[in-house]
């Protein structure tokens, strides 16, 4: 087995991780948003998937669920949808990517073994590519209604703006990371689908019974 196709397997792996981690992280993480006032400057307002957080400097910071399914903003709604379908897919590909590695032993043969590995390890890329649209489809899109509102020209200046929270940046970092991983898994799976046609095919050798050559034999001879 060459040495990089196992580099690059092990690093997408690895990546692969980080990345749904960072996914895990910003679905929980209620910092999607953040909202400071000039009245209250030792305060600000953090909000989430899952809930809205009250943030002093001091380092206190109490947080309420969200009442109501129904009554959420369609984008956090959508966030919500993705962020959990991105996890999904994530840590079914991760799986896949890790029974695929290389050092991951199996009973099959040789022949066998790669490749249903270079399978494992296609459909593991692929899931870590549809993860990390998921993932940046709903973090670039609430980006977005963001800096829209920011800059609405129609809300007066003395109104407090949302701005990005922390989560989105972990979004962004953990969708690039998927599509890394995805990227270096696919490219190993096809080294290693050169590597098994380049491979000899053994042909297994029947022997010949007693019978058979006393046929060929008295063939011969007429």
């Amino acid at each position: 087995m060459d040495q990089s196709v196992e580099t690059l397997e092990l690093l997408g792996a690895l990546l692969y991780a980080v990345g749904w981690l960072c996914s895990l992280c910003t679905t929980m993480m209620p910092f999607w948003l953040t909202l400071s006032t000039d009245l209250l400057p030792t305060e600000s307002l953090e909000v989430g998937l899952w809930k809205s957080c009250v943030v002093q400097d001091l380092g206190l910071q109490e947080c309420r669920p969200y009442n109501s399914l129904l009554g959420l903003p369609p984008d956090i709604k959508l966030a919500r949808i993705l962020m959990c379908a991105a996890l999904g897919f994530g840590l079914v590909g991760l799986v896949l990517a890790i029974m695929g590695l290389n050092l991951i032993n199996s009973c099959c043969r040789q022949m066998d073994e790669l490749s249903l590995k270079k399978v494992l390890k296609a459909a593991g890329g692929m899931l870590s590519l549809a993860a990390g649209i998921l993932v940046l489809v709903p973090v670039s899109y609430i980006a977005h209604l963001t800096v829209v509102r920011f800059f609405d020209k129609s809300v007066p200046d003395v109104v407090s703006r949302w701005e990005f929270g922390d989560s989105l940046f972990c979004g962004w970092t953990a969708g690039v990371l998927h599509l890394l991983a995805g990227t270096l898994l696919l490219i190993s799976s096809l080294y290693l689908q050169e590597q098994n046609q380049n491979l000899p095919v053994h042909i297994p050798l029947v022997p010949v019974s007693q019978r058979q050559r006393s046929i060929r034999i008295r063939t011969e001879y007429i």
